[in-house]
């Protein structure tokens, strides 16, 4: 299953000191929901662990994060690939920054993908779970940004 989300947002900082936080996995990845640990595994690179469950189907998924895209202060991504349980995952995370007034807009964009036994065990479920975590990561970098 394949799930695709984008926004926006605004925050009072300039686009420098927003980069700065995005494209720093220490800061950001303690937003991502059910958030357990990151580890530095590289340069560049990071075991993140998150608590998932859903339906009957409870675990650690264990992503291997890496900001895989930079070009400061206007554009940060992040791609994961991971196992999840019941299955495999791979992330993407994008973020554009803009001038926007006296602040930062920030365009967003997000995908997941998961595949293996568990789109077929949790059914119509991921959509919505899906949704609501990518909703949760934006209501946490919002708060964490003003």
């Amino acid at each position: 299953m394949d799930f695709n989300f984008s926004g926006s947002f605004d925050v009072p900082h300039e686009p420098a000191a927003v980069y700065d936080f995005l494209a720093d996995p220490g800061r950001f990845a303690p937003l991502l929901p059910d958030f357990e640990s990151i580890e530095k595994t590289g340069e560049d690179q990071y075991t993140v662990k998150l608590r998932v469950g859903i339906s009957h189907i409870y675990g650690t998924a264990s992503v291997r994060l890496r900001l895989a895209e930079t070009n400061p202060p206007l554009h940060a991504a992040y791609e994961g690939k991971g196992d999840v349980p019941g299955g495999t995952t791979a992330l993407r995370a994008g973020f554009d920054l803009e001038p926007a007034g006296e602040g930062t807009r920030v365009n967003w964009t997000g995908r997941a993908l998961i595949a293996g036994r568990l789109p077929s065990l949790a059914g119509g479920l991921l959509e919505p779970l899906a949704r609501k975590n990518f909703d949760r990561l934006i209501d946490g970098l919002k708060a964490a940004l003003i």
